[in-house]
């Protein structure tokens, strides 16, 4: 299996290398496959054949490789730290920290660790997910969580969010998304009432990060957070 890379980025060489699902669905700003959504030029490599349902709902070890082959690609180009664009891909944490010599950021899960230490003692991170039934303890464990996060909530009972996402839908609904994310927020305070911060696993969905604190009145925690943060963890040019 090989990687595919996306077309050329701006001329600036990007510090931060991004490795993505193999998909078809639009990419709005905010979103990770969006290059606008970042202020500094990001280096996208495609994991070909690695698409929603093979990496959230089968968790199929065989993108394992292909997944490797692109890390070590994109820091041969240079890059200084590396994402992507899936959270489910905590599952391949630590083969990644292994295959590289470079700061691996791979999943939005991480900031699992920053959401608990800033939030009151009894309270909870609540995780928003593409597919809540998928995301196990080994998803956690792999990002060295323990204990794994129990209030979670997903998006694997909505309508647009599954037809775009899992589903490769040309056309995205940005208001019923949005309706959709803000309808699984109200559910995850209803159900975990002690959730004090809240992390989006899904990368799609930081476009909708705005509507989730409103709803929730919380911080809430998303891939793009993360990126910016690794961007000035290996250039900060104050």
């Amino acid at each position: 299996m090989t990687t595919r890379q996306h077309p050329p980025q701006d001329s600036d060489p990007p510090l931060i290398g991004i490795m993505m699902l193999d998909t078809e669905f639009p990419r709005i700003p905010g979103d990770v496959g969006n290059p606008g959504t970042f202020s500094f030029p990001v280096r996208y490599e495609t994991v070909s054949g690695a698409s929603a349902e093979r990496v959230v709902r089968r968790a199929d070890p065989l993108l394992l490789p292909p997944f490797l082959e692109a890390a070590r690609k994109l820091e041969a180009l240079g890059v200084k730290a590396l994402a992507t664009s899936c959270g489910f891909l905590a599952l391949f944490h630590q083969e990644l920290v292994r295959a590289v010599n470079i700061p691996v950021f791979s999943s939005s899960l991480l900031q699992v660790y920053q959401a608990r230490a800033v939030i009151q003692p009894g309270q909870e991170v609540g995780i928003i997910a593409a597919d809540s039934r998928r995301l196990t303890p080994r998803h956690f464990a792999g990002l060295g969580l323990c204990p794994p996060p129990k209030a979670v909530v997903g998006l694997e009972e909505s309508k647009e969010f599954s037809a775009v996402f899992f589903n490769n839908k040309l056309r995205l609904d940005r208001e019923k998304l949005e309706q959709e994310v803000v309808a699984a927020a109200r559910q995850l305070i209803q159900r975990h009432p002690r959730v004090g911060a809240v992390v989006l696993e899904c990368t799609n969905l930081p476009p909708y990060a705005g509507a989730v604190q409103k709803v929730c009145g919380l911080p809430v925690f998303d891939v793009v957070t993360l990126i910016n943060y690794a961007y000035l963890v290996v250039h900060n040019d104050f």
